[in-house]
């Protein structure tokens, strides 16, 4: 077998493989023995009819047509290997020239896992946060703790920041009420800034029974794009107004808390577990930073074929989070004030950091020859047998050989990452 390797792009290439005498010699002999267990010769059940018996009754073209077919199944992917070339699916094959029992020629096109060029890993120059707790951060949790014993009491009288009102609203634009802008006995805080501006404020001074109509403007970044800038009306009824009483910051509410004997307990264990999120937050963004940093750093060319793949999942996530509201994955594009084309734009970007950083992953595990033992892959497949067990479904797919491969290789690229923040540190 001799091969002639062409570069069609950084990811993508022709081979032309040419095969001598001998290589279909040997690809004959297996054709033989696959077509004489479908033939029928007296004498001979079918399926047993010895090969040196059965040439004689295949017809030539049958032979050299599966000889040929054979030829190439065994040959190309070898082939591939000899040029040192791995195939990202199997390759697409033209037949050139075939002179049965003498040679035959074709070329394989496909995309390829390309040359990937590495930048010094062990030197990517990213800084990890220092992690900091300051009192203010204690002190709005300690806030919100208090909000969860304030006390509401009903009131006749007008409302004001800090009560909580109950209202009835419909928001229109053009005189034609809006998806997303009603609803019925909703408990709003007033001065907690959750809806558009001058919502709150316009309720502030309204007492219970009252209904109003507030003139308001959207704001022009607005994330959904229909209402973005655009004017409105909502339609309010005060339905009832709550006093709101929040109780004092003291040992008491500690102690109402849990078992801490006074407020300066609480507020070390609120600081051990700021601390703790904090700590795992940084540490999921500083691996985030070593990728975009090692990805950003190093020559990865990104093979159409895996960015292709990786877009379909990315829409299909979108697709399926539409879904969910009862929207159509266009009408859930415009609300994020995006058109299909600058949505595939910005979707593609993200689809080839995705293989970029994948492929710069893996060639790291095979550099430094990270891998899992199958004792650590067979104990996390009964772990998540464990969480999905009320699943038929995703339990049946924990016993796909595919899955299981996708389970490790995940676990491989994972240590890997692990492996980029111990030597970058």
């Amino acid at each position: 077998m001799k091969t002639k390797l062409k570069k069609l792009s950084d990811s993508r290439v022709e081979l032309t493989v040419t095969l001598d005498a001998k290589d279909l010699k040997v690809a004959a002999k297996k054709a033989v023995e696959k077509l004489a267990k479908e033939i029928r010769v007296e004498g001979f059940r079918k399926g047993k009819v010895p090969t040196e018996v059965a040439k004689k009754f295949i017809p030539e073209n049958d032979l050299n047509a599966e000889t040929a077919d054979i030829a190439v199944r065994t040959t190309v992917i070898p082939a591939f290997s000899e040029s040192q070339k791995q195939p990202l699916v199997m390759p697409n094959v033209n037949v050139t020239k075939y002179v049965p029992g003498e040679m035959m020629e074709y070329t394989a096109t496909a995309d390829i896992i390309p040359d990937i060029k590495l930048c010094d890993y062990k030197k990517l120059g990213v800084k990890k946060e220092e992690v900091k707790i300051l009192a203010k951060d204690v002190q709005g949790v300690l806030d919100n703790i208090a909000k969860s014993f304030a006390e509401k009491k009903a009131v006749k009288r007008a409302a004001k920041l800090t009560d909580e009102v109950i209202i009835d609203f419909v928001g229109k634009k053009d005189g034609v009420a809006f998806p997303g802008g009603s609803a019925k006995d909703f408990h709003l805080t007033l001065g907690s800034m959750s809806l558009i501006p001058g919502f709150e404020d316009g309720i502030v001074g309204h007492e219970p029974g009252d209904k109003f109509e507030l003139k308001l403007v959207f704001p022009k970044d607005y994330g959904m794009a229909d209402l973005a800038g655009a004017k409105t009306v909502f339609e309010v009824l005060l339905k009832q107004v709550n006093e709101v009483k929040t109780p004092a910051i003291d040992d008491e509410m500690a102690k109402k808390v849990g078992p801490f004997k006074d407020l300066a307990a609480l507020k070390d264990d609120i600081k051990k577990n700021l601390s703790l999120q904090t700590e795992q937050r940084e540490a999921e963004k500083y691996k985030d930073a070593l990728i975009k940093a090692l990805v950003k750093k190093s020559k990865i060319p990104a093979p159409e074929i895996l960015v292709s793949d990786n877009l379909r999942m990315i829409r299909s996530d979108v697709e399926r989070n539409a879904a969910s509201q009862g929207m159509s994955f266009e009408d859930y594009i415009k609300r994020a004030n995006e058109t299909p084309e600058t949505w595939e734009k910005k979707a593609r970007e993200i689809a080839e950091e995705r293989v970029k950083a994948s492929l710069a992953l893996q060639t790291i595990a095979v550099e430094q020859k990270i891998t899992v033992s199958d004792d650590l892959v067979a104990a996390k497949i009964a772990e998540l047998r464990d969480v999905y067990r009320k699943s038929p479904e995703a339990l049946k797919s924990l016993k796909d050989p595919n899955v299981k491969m996708d389970i490790k290789n995940r676990m491989i690229v994972e240590k890997t990452v692990d492996y980029l923040v111990e030597n970058n540190k």
